[in-house]
């Protein structure tokens, strides 16, 4: 048994507003803390018309205010479009907020494109090089201040909010092995390096002040519903929304069809369904069956689960399916 997460990117649906997509980050980390989750991240996305959470920092700031015990954050932030300082003082102020529940997950992609991402910030080939000397300031200005320090964070100072690194490559495995944190791959829609890299993170790991010993985080896409043709119903808005981003089409989270035939290629079909295939979609002992296997093979620590359904009823109803597995150890529990 291992705990379960949720990953939230504020899906904005077809018909739906901003504001509906936030109530419905808050409603699902309401249920997510009901059905025994151990946290909720949000992620940062900017210049995408189907996610909400480009203020990444406020979004959970919202959805850690309707909580009460749930851990909250970021899954992740992407360091390279921010000074240290900035994000140092943002997650000072979560963590004053809600002591002891706020975690940041830093990230090294843009998650955007080039053109919003030179928006972000403007040198943003330095900045990418820079993140593992970004990564050690952070963990300064958020630490106890030495007695010469002349840059505070405040809030920030004497936080200690706990750093976790996310990736998809076998860069962020050496990274998150040699500085101690716990590793969270992205597995969830990069699943060619997963292996091999959550290999490398655990044999190369030093112990840090932070973590004695190797902590992985894997994640896969989730849809669970009453039966596997409902589930498959539901899972063509990601199916859908994953071939909009090959073709650079900027869109509202689609609504489900009845079908995908006619609607993607066969390349396209074939592209998608490698980027998803550890996706856990179906009814209850479908989705046992697969994740079963999955962390068999990965030997992971914690499962993140991204549940983008355009329903938010059957969005709901998805997280209180996977708190039914027997495979999923619930907080408090």
């Amino acid at each position: 048994m291992i705990p379960f997460s949720i990953l939230d990117l504020s899906p904005i649906g077809e018909g739906y507003s901003v504001r509906d997509a936030l109530e419905q980050s808050r409603r699902l980390a309401i249920k997510a803390e009901e059905q025994g989750y151990k946290r909720v991240w949000l992620a940062e996305h900017h210049g995408m018309p189907g996610i909400a959470s480009a203020a990444t920092s406020l979004v959970i700031s919202h959805v850690g205010a309707a909580t009460k015990t749930i851990r909250v954050g970021s899954g992740g932030i992407m360091l390279p479009n921010h000074s240290p300082l900035v994000i140092a003082e943002q997650f000072g102020t979560l963590e004053a907020l809600l002591p002891g529940r706020v975690d940041l997950g830093l990230g090294r992609a843009p998650g955007t494109d080039m053109r919003t991402a030179s928006a972000l910030r403007r040198n943003l080939d330095a900045g990418a090089e820079n993140f593992p000397h970004d990564i050690l300031e952070l963990q300064r200005l958020l630490g106890a201040p030495e007695d010469d320090q002349a840059l505070l964070a405040v809030p920030g100072m004497d936080a200690h909010v706990p750093i976790w690194l996310l990736g998809s490559s076998l860069y962020s495995a050496h990274l998150a092995a040699a500085l101690g944190l716990p590793y969270a791959f992205a597995s969830h829609f990069a699943p060619d390096m997963l292996l091999d890299a959550i290999a490398i993170y655990r044999e190369r790991f030093q112990p840090s002040a932070q973590l004695d010993k190797p902590y992985v985080m894997v994640g896969v896409m989730g849809v669970a519903a009453e039966t596997d043709e409902e589930a498959e119903r539901l899972f063509t808005s990601s199916q859908q929304q994953f071939v909009n981003l090959r073709k650079n089409v900027r869109t509202r989270f689609p609504k489900p069809v009845d079908s995908m035939e006619g609607i993607w290629t066969p390349m396209e079909k074939m592209s998608v369904e490698h980027t998803l295939r550890y996706a856990a979609v179906g009814s209850v002992p479908t989705i046992t069956a697969k994740l079963k296997g999955f962390l068999e093979e990965t030997q992971a620590d914690e499962l993140i689960i991204s549940m983008p359904i355009h329903d938010v009823e059957a969005r709901l109803r998805s997280v209180e399916l996977f708190a039914s597995l027997p495979m999923m150890e619930k907080v408090g529990a």
